[in-house]
């Protein structure tokens, strides 16, 4: 009987299932039991587990747990193929780039159907999006590496790539790490998350296929200890990581002064903003997008419902009718729209934050209807009555859950946004584009969507603030996180500061010198907390002045000075270039003064530096307002503009041995792209910098924007890396001492710059353009559609 009108009238539609009959003839092809693929070719499986189907628990496979001794060969491969894979012609490398994904394509329903299997997210996705993207980030990385000589002159490839990928994208994350260091030059081994190893695994077998030369992608499976055999080995040289915040801090930790280049992208709480004017039926299209695309497992996903008290009841009827017609079931039904989650133990998890969220207050609306009940599967969940408290609203949940809040104002919803410690991705969405485009830089997150969501290309930086990472994948910033500039591999260890007098013993004996200069914090001079000074010597031990012993409260209260001068960002960057021509300028009047200070402290004649530094404030202020974006072009209806934002606060710690040119060029580019400023001048030659304030007072510099703390180096820098209110760290100093600044830095997971123990010529031009600006910034991409 024919039946059409009545579907019509209830769009009620059948089960529409996709055959697994091709992914099972591949699995069954390979006996369902891996090994590793080094070399170019495969090992046998050694100590298995098995990796399941979520949806219903059957066994797929069985997957080998690498141990230290298969990541040493994996490297011990890549370190054979870099010098010739390197060596190829970018368009050499781009033909095998293009090779692979024209692969990718011809096998998408291959690939599609396992990834659904294999994670369980609805087979839509995989189809329509997960696949697709991958085999693009592989086509547009063949065109970088084409180009990548003219485009990044003077930079090289790492070297081998230690790359390690979550099970919610398995085959897409592999695809964003893999297409980019390749592109560069670099080999790699990756690791895919123990939950989601097939993809990965049948990807190996198109290198194969493609004659991907040996050694130049080697895809080792295991657990947690694979990953850290990677993460630790000595012979990798970058690690880019995908997962928890809490793993990578563990990275970030375990890296420390190792001089391994370092990406991590990490975990999200972001929110999903509704104005009052926004087209409230797109808007809550757009949220079932955000938050139970792949069963809300996802780094980015819109958790965090933020709509305007004035809609607030009739978007939430609108959002529980839109819940009610959510259909959870077989991944591999395309008619499904919430798939299974990945596995008993994520199901657990996220039933334990919902019962500790509804212990501090939370309600939970589930829809009506059944999930099945054999496999991995949840309802869709909206919490609201809660709090910024709320375990629910401050916690990474990684499931379908929803939590939603209210707020009056642009600036209220601003901050509720802001208060958290992630810092990913945002939403929001209002037909005034005035309102999108005045609050979308204020959102603490590396991508921003108006009026869209979820939106990914390989021509758009991805990456987050804060402590959802740092690093980019995808655009011209995430193929430079595989380059290095070419001149760092040949640094020589920098010579080690011999003290010319010892500390004086008896704190009296200096007191008939009345040449104690002060600290500046918030545009004032201030007395050290502790009461204490530091003596200064000059080059042949005599006793020439002495300056504060800076502590812990010190550099609290310039912290907190330098936040409160955050508005120093919104100034134009026409005007912050004023102020530094400004400073030049003023230095320039007391270039004489300046250059018998740092002969007393040095016995070097200071002329030249005091010309050099003032040379190097003219450079920074050019740079002030042409250190800038661009605007990307995705293969839809949108632009993605990538805007380069400061950090916030950045904490410097000036060289020992230049006291005006080491410092002047650490602070100059960090002011010069808006943050603010607490610098920690040399321990030995401390009265330039102090003198320096002085110049800063005559140069329309606002309270607070640079912050000047003496004393200990070493140990003000501890300080400063774990100051959670300190958001970025440029460390000159020792090998021991710039291992100590990372690791402590793994409070906030900070971005810092240390020198290693290296000898930076800071002198040199190369220092006068971005390799400083590049640190002390970082990207955020806002999405902007257009059209009707």
């Amino acid at each position: 009987m024919n039946n059409i009108a009545q579907i019509f009238d209830s769009l009620d539609y059948g089960p529409a299932p996709e055959a697994a009959d091709q992914a099972n003839a591949w699995l069954d092809s390979k006996g369902r039991a891996f090994g590793h693929f080094i070399d170019g070719a495969w090992t046998g499986p050694g100590k298995t587990f098995a990796s399941t189907n979520p949806a219903s628990g059957a066994k797929l496979a069985e997957i080998t747990d690498g141990s230290t001794a298969d990541v040493d060969a994996a490297v011990r491969a890549a370190r054979a193929a870099f010098a010739s894979w390197s060596g190829l012609r970018g368009y050499e490398r781009g033909r095998y780039l293009y090779a692979i994904a024209r692969m990718i394509q011809k096998h998408a329903r291959l690939f599609a159907v396992l990834e659904t299997m294999d994670n369980g997210k609805p087979i839509r996705e995989s189809r329509d999006a997960d696949i697709p993207l991958a085999a693009r980030h592989f086509y547009h990385h063949a065109g970088w590496a084409t180009h990548l000589e003219t485009e990044f002159p003077g930079m090289a490839p790492y070297g081998v790539c230690g790359q390690i990928i979550p099970w919610n994208f398995p085959l897409l994350m592999l695809a964003w790490k893999i297409a980019p260091a390749l592109a560069a030059g670099n080999t790699v081994v990756l690791k895919p998350a123990e939950f989601t190893s097939l993809t990965a695994l049948l990807f190996a077998e198109i290198c194969e296929r493609v004659g991907l030369p040996k050694g130049v992608v080697n895809i080792v499976t295991g657990e947690g200890d694979t990953g850290a055999a990677i993460v630790n080995h000595s012979d990798i040289d970058k690690i880019a990581f995908t997962g928890s915040t809490e793993v990578g801090k563990i990275i970030r930790a375990a890296t420390a002064g190792s001089g391994k280049g370092l990406s991590l992208e990490l975990g999200g709480k972001s929110p999903y903003i509704v104005f009052e004017d926004a087209d409230l039926d797109s808007a809550v299209e757009g949220l079932v997008e955000a938050i139970w695309f792949n069963q809300g497992q996802v780094c980015c996903a819109g958790s965090r419902l933020l709509v305007q008290e004035s809609i607030e009841d009739r978007f939430i009827a609108k959002v529980k009718a839109r819940m009610a017609k959510l259909r959870v079931g077989d991944p591999l039904d395309k008619s499904v729209d919430i798939g299974a989650l990945v596995a008993p133990v994520q199901v657990e998890r996220i039933k334990d934050l919902m019962k500790r969220g509804v212990a501090e207050g939370a309600v939970v609306y589930e829809p009506d209807g059944q999930i099945p009940a054999e496999g991995c599967f949840l309802k869709p969940a909206l919490v609201t009555n809660v709090s910024p408290a709320n375990t629910l609203v401050a916690e990474e949940i990684f499931g379908p859950v929803l939590v939603a809040m209210s707020f009056r104002t642009p600036e209220e919803a601003v901050a509720l946004a802001n208060n958290t410690r992630y810092g990913l991705a945002a939403t929001l969405w209002s037909e005034n584009i005035n309102l999108a485009l005045d609050i979308a830089p204020k959102l603490k997150a590396g991508v921003v969507w108006i009026n869209g969501t979820n939106q990914f290309d390989a021509a758009v930086g991805f990456g987050g603030y804060k402590e959802s990472g740092y690093g980019r994948e995808g655009g011209r910033e995430g193929m430079a996180a595989y380059l290095k500039p070419l001149w760092e591999k040949d640094l020589k260890a920098a010579a080690v500061l011999r003290e010319v007098a010892p500390a004086i013993a008896n704190p009296l004996d200096g007191g008939h010198l009345d040449q104690t200069a002060k600290m500046y914090i918030g545009g004032k001079q201030a007395r050290p907390d502790a009461g204490y000074n530091r003596p200064v010597h000059g080059s042949g031990g005599e006793l020439i002045g002495e300056v504060g012993d800076g502590n812990r409260k010190d550099i609290r209260n310039a912290v907190e000075a330098a936040r409160a001068a955050s508005g120093w960002a919104n100034t134009a960057a026409h005007s912050r270039a004023q102020v530094l021509y400004f400073l030049a300028e003023n230095l320039d009047y007391r270039r004489d003064e300046f250059a018998a200070r740092i002969k007393a402290q040095t016995g070097e004649d200071g002329a030249e530096e005091v010309a050099k530094s003032v040379e190097r404030l003219f450079a920074f202020a050019g740079w002030a307002d042409k250190f800038d974006g661009a605007v990307h072009n995705p293969p839809m209806r949108a632009i993605a503009a990538a805007m380069i934002e400061p950090l916030g606060v950045v904490g410097i710690v000036a060289p020992a041995n230049i006291p005006l040119l080491g410092a002047i060029s650490l602070l100059a580019p960090t002011i010069a792209m808006g943050n603010t400023a607490v610098l920690v001048p040399s321990s030995r030659h401390g009265l330039s910098m102090t003198d320096f304030y002085q110049v800063l007072e005559t140069s329309d510099m606002p309270s607070g924007v640079v912050n000047i703390v003496t004393g200990d180096s070493l140990a003000l820098a501890k300080t400063l890396a774990e100051h959670d209110g300190v958001d970025g760290l440029l460390f000159m100093g020792s090998a021991e001492g710039s291992a100590m600044v990372e690791k402590a830095s793994v409070g906030n997971l900070k971005q810092t710059w240390t020198s290693r123990g290296l000898d930076y010529d800071l002198s040199d031009p190369r220092f006068a353009g971005d390799y400083f600006l590049s640190r002390v910034t970082q990207v955020k991409n806002v999405w902007i559609p257009y059209g009707a």
